[in-house]
This record gives structure tokens, C-alpha cells and sequence, in this order.
């Protein structure tokens, strides 16, 4: 007979996991990403995944096509954001193309931006390959918002012509 402890101790472990279930889902087979990065116009189909191995050479690729593109650095980006964005993209479409208007951004462009009046944080996680500005043609921005908050995953911003996703804490704009 379980005691009345250790019933308890399940009840809250299970309270405690359950904002992480979404982590704790079965792993998809293969996970595709078709990027499209509308300021150098560079375009990647890659399988980055598949039966429970990440391939580097695609990673190192969108890691590339998600470069700063003010100034050409690379910085590599977290792999729970390229699955986030590619679990956001799913919902829509395994075929759908993804248009990156914004992965890595560098300290210089971040500050070239924060001196035209943009409202772009001082501290973007962008600046730490934590954050990509997307947008899935034929998809509104509201669509695309309202789906990427039900991962429940981080900040998402919705813009008119894109979507903000980041791994920082969770927060709307």
C-alpha cells in the first residue's frame, strides 16, 4: 500500500514536471528545416536530425545561414531553438520554408540598430544565439504567434511582418 507521503511526493513531482511535458515528449524521427534568409538570400533545405543524432555538418550550415549578416560572424545557436522553430513550422507544414529575418545578431549590428530608434534590447538574446526574428509565407504573424506561445517554450514577440522567438524566460509582446 503506498503511504500517504509518498503519494504526496508523486503528486507534487508530477505538479513540478508537468510545465516541462512538452520537453519530456517522444522525440520526432527526423526534423527538417527549409530556411530562407531574406537579407543575404541564401536558401538551406537540410535534414539536422534523425533517429536520435543531430548531424553537425547541417547544424554548422544553419548555424551559418543564421549568421549576423552586418557583419558575416558566426555564432552557433542553441539546438532547442532550431527545434523550436522547426516543432512552430511542423504545425503548419512539414514543407513549409521558414524566412529568417534575424538569428545571431552581432554586438555592432545590435548597437547600429539600437542608434536608428529600433526597439531592440540592449541585452538581445539574439546576441547569444538564443533568438530568431521568422516568418512562413501564406502564415499571418498572428497565427504564427498565437502557435509559438503554446509551446510555452520562452518570449515570443509578434511584429506585422515576423515573429520573435527566444529560450529566455516566458514573456509576450
Amino acid at each position: 500500500m503506498i503511504s500517504r507521503r509518498n503519494f504526496l511526493r508523486s503528486i507534487f513531482a508530477a505538479a513540478a514536471a508537468y510545465p516541462f511535458r512538452k520537453v519530456f515528449a517522444s522525440p520526432k524521427d527526423k526534423r527538417f528545416l527549409d530556411l530562407y534568409n531574406v537579407h543575404t538570400g541564401e536558401r538551406l533545405n537540410t535534414r539536422y536530425y534523425e533517429s536520435g543524432i543531430y548531424s553537425s555538418d547541417a547544424i554548422n550550415q544553419i548555424h551559418y545561414l543564421l549568421r549576423c549578416h552586418y557583419t558575416d560572424e558566426v555564432m552557433p545557436v542553441d539546438i532547442r531553438l532550431l527545434d523550436l522553430l522547426c516543432d512552430i513550422k511542423d504545425v503548419f507544414g512539414k514543407d513549409k520554408e521558414v524566412h529568417i529575418i534575424s538569428g545571431y545578431r552581432s554586438y555592432a549590428y545590435n548597437e547600429y540598430l539600437r542608434s536608428l530608434g529600433r526597439k531592440v534590447a540592449k541585452d538581445s538574446l539574439h546576441l547569444c544565439g538564443l533568438a530568431v526574428d521568422f516568418s512562413i509565407p501564406g502564415v499571418s504573424s498572428s497565427e504564427l504567434s498565437s502557435v509559438a506561445r503554446s509551446f510555452s517554450a520562452g518570449g515570443v514577440g509578434k511584429y506585422p511582418e515576423f515573429v520573435h522567438i527566444d529560450l529566455g524566460r516566458i514573456r509576450y509582446w
